[in-house]
């Protein structure tokens, strides 16, 4: 369902920008963009490439929201105990206390690390904070499914 030839003009626009060697924000974020909507599936896209780019966003864009991201992709590319220390990290800073992404993330990562009971926890936090319907639609999927499994 994605436009091809829109991602091959943006990935062309791209890549003149960033031949420039110094690529702020907008660009960084771009080609995160770019490395999801070219890759294949979610198995197959580079993380490591998307740890990079996140690290230079952290240095160059530093937000809590930047972190959290960057833990997704360090889970996706080294394991979901890893990136489940950086959100345990964020949650301490407090700056995304009320933003349900964070929560459905730990809880994710708990649940891909087999810990049932936790991940329903989270998933009951992330519910109360999920902003739209298809949000607690599919945070509802989720926190049955561990229920489930936590049983």
């Amino acid at each position: 369902m994605w436009d091809r030839a829109a991602i091959d003009d943006a990935s062309r626009i791209l890549d003149n920008a960033l031949q420039f060697r110094s690529p702020g924000p907008f660009q960084l974020q771009a080609a995160l963009a770019a490395l999801h909507a070219t890759s294949p599936t979610a198995a197959e896209t580079d993380w490591e490439e998307i740890v990079l780019l996140y690290d230079r966003l952290s240095e160059i864009a530093p937000t809590p929201v930047v972190a959290l991201n960057r833990a997704v992709a360090i889970a996706m590319a080294s394991g979901p105990a890893s990136g489940l220390a950086l959100v345990e990290e964020i949650e301490r800073g407090g700056d995304l206390a009320d933003y349900y992404l964070l929560p459905a993330t730990r809880a994710d990562l708990l649940r891909r690390l087999g810990h049932f009971a936790q991940a329903r926890a989270a998933y009951e936090r992330a519910l109360e904070l999920a902003p739209t319907d298809a949000e607690r639609r599919y945070l509802t999927r989720r926190l049955a499914e561990v229920t489930q499994n936590a049983m």
